[in-house]
């Protein structure tokens, strides 16, 4: 008897082989991804042949590159896990960067997968091609550029290992279409190869040991508390100190939520729109302990004038952003969460040797008056119009407590932050680094895909609508029934408050719709477009609200509905200004409370 081999013959692929295509996407289930947004193209489309076999990856197909990368965003602020999105070669792969950006920008953890044209023509100029590695290697932690299907798995497998570890952030695997067409043998799992990445989870000892003693002694310390707090989940172990010590608390644009915002020891947002009672206690403080926070220039407003007689405390994951912007008396290199776990014990060693320790009494009065004197308030609206700081207040008030908010960029986002109670980690995501216009319906739609039991908001400006608001028909053709509120005052808000404090009133180019009407503008002082007839031809339910008497029904009325995306156009009035306000380059000592009230805080002190 004679037995025959049979070999595969010239182009079949060996037995038991994939195509790298199929090799991306058995590497995406098996690191765990249940959602992806993107949009295909010629050079990822084999990737897309194989997702559409894959009964472990939702893809939901966006409208715009943009909003795949936003909505990535927005499904990992709020579930913890990496986002994915995906685009072709080209003007599909830079139609990310500006969520690459903001991801890097907020530390987030993001996965980009591009497809690329196959590899004998990189370089050569190719229809749809552009270095994306090369574009988008000041704003991503890594980038790979894979034209082996062999090395798929791995890439994938390092991308997310490399996105949320660490400081947070995005990785670009770029890989070309060939290497998405060729056969392999996936393996799964691998071995990393990253011999130069290792980050600093572990605090040392003896720098927990100097803060715990500084925290002890001083007399007007302060938690500055940033974003890196939650992205450590480490809001527990904040609490537990902040209670121990009874140290106030200030929470960033990007650390709200970390600390409850009605805990009594919690002072707000600092920096340029915080509350004066966060603002001055910086500014007074002779110990700053910042946690997972940054000295941007929004909270320290100018640098040489910011908290002048603070010792500084800087505990962040991040080793590079430690003493960059301001210099550091203790510098804690380490995770949020062990930071404070291992801060705890020894503040508590401190307390039991020295029962003067942690007696901020008089600390507190002088905190106490301040935000007494300077609450967090607005000018009311002309009669029978709508303020959008009150719309913003109820919208909060009438939502449930597994309400998540998404805001986009500008006086909406500000107000949002400071007329909604944020008690929860993870309740609010914006776009706090890059300032991104655009976010907001993208972000909500990632967030709701996330988790669908939540009622999920985007808190937009009319403005900021404009730009992304083509997501609603993602939204509405996948099932993804966000809400969303337009701050609808017909201006580009933020800049018109710039040009009317600093540029004497001249608007220019920041009115939305037409002014009055004339022979020769007949259709001016209407609004374009009209956002119910447009969010209704996208598919979803829409309202609009235009006086006081009618904005809790209509809030309530988007409550009740859940079968598909609401949108309320809010028509609010145009003047409505952001306070309190820190003016772009001065000191925070010279906050407005409101227009032309500038607190007095008496003499300066040692």
């Amino acid at each position: 008897m004679t037995t025959h081999t049979t070999q595969p013959r010239s182009g079949q692929p060996p037995a038991g082989s994939i195509t790298g295509a199929q090799s991306l996407v058995r590497s995406l289930e098996a690191i765990g991804v249940d959602t992806a947004f993107g949009i295909p193209g010629g050079a990822i489309t084999p990737a897309y042949d194989a997702l559409m076999d894959s009964t472990k990856v939702r893809h939901v197909l966006v409208r715009h590159e943009q909003g795949a990368g936003h909505a990535a965003t927005g499904y990992a602020q709020a579930t913890g896990k990496v986002g994915v999105c995906m685009a072709t070669s080209g003007p599909g792969a830079t139609n990310l960067v500006t969520p690459i950006a903001d991801a890097a920008m907020d530390s987030v953890p993001l996965v980009a997968i591009t497809g690329q044209v196959i590899s004998t023509a990189i370089g050569t100029d190719a229809f749809q091609e552009a270095d994306i590695c090369g574009i988008t290697m000041p704003v991503t932690k890594h980038s790979f550029l894979i034209t082996d299907p062999d090395d798929i798995p791995r890439a994938i497998s390092e991308a997310f290992h490399i996105a949320s570890t660490g400081r947070p952030g995005p990785v670009l695997v770029d890989i070309t279409k060939d290497a998405l067409q060729k056969n392999t043998m996936f393996r799964w799992p691998v071995k990393h190869q990253l011999p130069g990445y290792r980050p600093t989870a572990t605090p040392h000892t003896r720098q927990l040991q100097e803060a715990a003693r500084l925290l002890a002694q001083a007399e007007r310390p302060v938690l500055y508390v940033g974003g890196g707090v939650l992205k450590a989940h480490a809001t527990a172990e904040l609490k537990a100190l902040a209670e121990l010590t009874g140290a106030p608390v200030t929470t960033t644009l990007m650390g709200i939520g970390a600390f409850p915002d009605k805990h009594p020891q919690h002072l707000g947002m600092p920096g340029m729109h915080g509350t004066v009672a966060a603002v001055t206690s910086l500014q007074k403080a002779d110990l700053i302990v910042a946690l997972g926070a940054r000295f941007d220039d929004r909270v320290t407003g100018k640098l040489d004038g910011f908290a002048p007689y603070a010792k500084i405390v800087h505990a962040d994951i991040d080793p590079a952003e430690i003493g960059k912007n301001r210099a550091v008396d203790v510098p804690i290199v380490g995770d949020a969460r062990d930071v404070l776990a291992a801060l705890l014990p020894a503040v508590q060693d401190e307390i039991a040797n020295d029962e003067t320790a942690c007696d901020y009494a008089g600390w507190w009065d002088q905190l106490e008056t301040w935000r007494k004197t300077y609450p967090l308030g607005h000018e009311p609206a002309p009669p029978g119009k709508l303020s959008p700081q009150h719309v913003i207040q109820r919208l909060g008030q009438l939502s449930d407590d597994s309400t998540i908010i998404a805001a986009g960029v500008g006086q909406h986002q500000m107000w949002a932050s400071q007329f909604i109670d944020y008690e929860r980690p993870h309740s609010w995501l914006n776009s706090g680094g890059a300032g991104t216009m655009g976010y907001a319906v993208p972000a909500a739609m990632g967030a709701k895909a996330g988790l669908p039991q939540a009622t999920v908001w985007a808190i937009d400006g009319d403005g900021c609508f404009q730009m992304t608001n083509q997501e609603l028909v993602t939204c509405a053709l996948n099932n993804i029934p966000i809400k969303v509120a337009i701050i609808n005052n017909g201006v580009l808000g933020m800049v018109r408050q710039w040009q009317t404090l600093f540029y004497n009133q001249r608007y220019s180019n920041t009115v939305l719709h037409t002014g009055a009407a004339s022979p020769s503008t007949p259709n001016a002082g209407t609004r374009v477009p009209d956002f119910v007839k447009l969010a209704e031809a996208m598919g979803c339910h829409a309202l609009r609200c235009e006086s006081p008497d009618q904005l809790d029904a209509t809030i309530e009325q988007a409550l009740a509905i859940n079968d598909a995306p609401v949108v309320i156009d809010f028509i609010v009035h145009e003047d409505a200004m952001v306070w309190p306000m820190v003016a772009a380059g001065t000191s925070n000592d010279d906050i407005m409370a409101a227009r032309d009230v500038r607190p007095d805080f008496g003499d300066d002190e040692e």
